[in-house]
């Protein structure tokens, strides 16, 4: 089989599905199916149907259309992490002798990619390999990739598809990784942890909610100094982790996902920790710190009671460990408390003849943040404010004296003023139609 003889796209023959098809498409060159018995024949049959079942599992689960065979082989290929797509991703197209190794890849990657799977069909009396040709689907959108993923996908397959030679081939694919990146990192925004017996794992979160900033009413000048720092951060130029605290329900959680969002064009990748997880902060940063995309460590809700000690791998992470932290990686958190660690008033008694020590050791924490942005309650005007935007912005006629003393009402017992209750209320209100 020619896929034998790949080289930096190896990887791609441990694919089972790859394997079996490229396989046949093998027997098929030597002319053995051709001689096969009518048992044979049934067992290519049984094969052939399994292998249309795995790709159209594959279109609905992606959200891809059109030539399934030549979808698959692209998102393998958008996948790949070797020398040369990582080359691709950090800079132009590499040359030397990588380009000849990976011209030979994209030989035997083109064969495969222009195969004739509706004479086979025909040769072979296997109809269903039809349905694999021109497949089509209501909704791109699927459980692995949103639409805009599986849109880049599927107009790659079609670029590969209009190639005329393997370096044209190659070309469209090494333009894929220079625009968007290769691998997990490349396709998706978001990230978790995931300790396993193998060591941690990078996970993507499939399905981010989709906020801007301009959803957020209110609160401009801690959505500036938010921007501003991360500009800096996604130009290279130099920025600080950052802390944002401040009252529960005042868009913290919020302003980071519209972050998220934002900033995922310039590069920008964000990966979710929780404080349980801090002893694998340094695994985490040795598999990002050589990615040519800017990581925000991001951390939700961070505190610590007087009696937990994990803040203390957070704090040597973030400054004052002998290895440097990468350049392409910040530290982001939220909190409703500015200082992190809970402080008891025995923190300052005589028992402790050292007791500045420790304050300053609870204190030192919060300290290592360059950047924090306050988020408060809004008073009384502000939440109305943040009421009547939100009613506007999805259509709710109301007489504003009326709508008023509904989110009033509301807020009384509802966990009181916050862009979080108003969010609450108007919700309610589109609920109850």
């Amino acid at each position: 089989m020619r896929s034998r003889e790949l080289i930096l796209y190896r990887e791609l023959t441990k694919e089972s599905l790859f394997e079996r098809l490229t396989r046949l498409i093998g027997r098929h060159d030597a002319g053995e199916l051709k001689k096969l018995s009518a048992k044979e024949k049934e067992g290519l049959s049984d094969e052939s149907c399994e292998a249309v079942r795995e790709l159209i599992e594959l279109a609905e689960g992606c959200g891809f259309d059109g030539n399934l065979w030549q979808c698959y082989l692209a998102n393998l290929l958008v996948n790949a992490e070797n020398a040369y797509s990582l080359a691709c991703e950090l800079k132009e197209e590499p040359s030397g002798t990588i380009t000849e190794a990976v011209g030979r890849d994209f030989e035997v990657l083109k064969y495969y990619y222009d195969w004739d799977f509706a004479r086979m069909a025909e040769e072979l009396e296997l109809p269903q390999l039809q349905l694999i040709l021109a497949y089509q689907r209501d909704d791109r959108s699927g459980r692995m990739y949103n639409h805009r993923i599986s849109g880049h996908i599927c107009a790659l397959a079609k670029e590969m598809a209009g190639a005329e030679n393997p370096q044209e081939m190659r070309r469209a694919v090494a333009g894929f990784y220079q625009r968007f990146g290769v691998g997990k990192f490349g396709l998706h925004k978001s990230f978790r942890i995931c300790p396993g017996e193998d060591g941690v794992t990078i996970e993507p979160i499939r399905n981010i909610a989709h906020v801007k900033f301009d959803d957020l009413v209110g609160y401009e000048g801690a959505k500036k100094k938010l921007r501003d720092n991360t500009d800096a951060f996604v130009a290279k130029r130099p920025a600080n982790n950052c802390l944002l605290f401040g009252d529960a329900g005042t868009g913290k959680s919020s302003s980071i996902k519209a972050m998220t969002n934002e900033y995922y064009e310039k590069g920008l990748r964000v990966i979710e920790i929780n404080k349980y997880q801090f002893q694998y902060l340094s695994a985490v940063i040795s598999q990002i710190k050589s990615r040519s995309y800017r990581f925000v460590i991001y951390m939700d809700d961070l505190s610590f009671e007087d009696y937990e000690t994990d803040y203390k791998y957070l704090k040597a992470v973030i400054e004052g460990g002998l290895e440097k932290k990468p350049e392409n990686v910040l530290i982001y958190a939220t909190s409703n408390r500015r200082h992190l660690i809970r402080e008891n008033y025995s923190d300052k008694e005589d028992e402790d003849m050292h007791t500045g020590d420790t304050v300053q050791e609870k204190l030192s924490l919060a300290y290592r943040f360059g950047v924090t942005i306050y988020f408060g309650r809004p008073d009384k005007k502000e939440f109305q404010t943040i009421v009547q935007t939100l009613a506007t912005r999805y259509g709710i006629e109301m007489p504003q004296e009326e709508l008023f003393l509904e989110a009033n009402k509301w807020e009384l017992s509802h966990g009181g003023l916050s862009g979080r209750t108003a969010s609450q209320f108007i919700d309610y209100l589109r609920g109850i139609g």
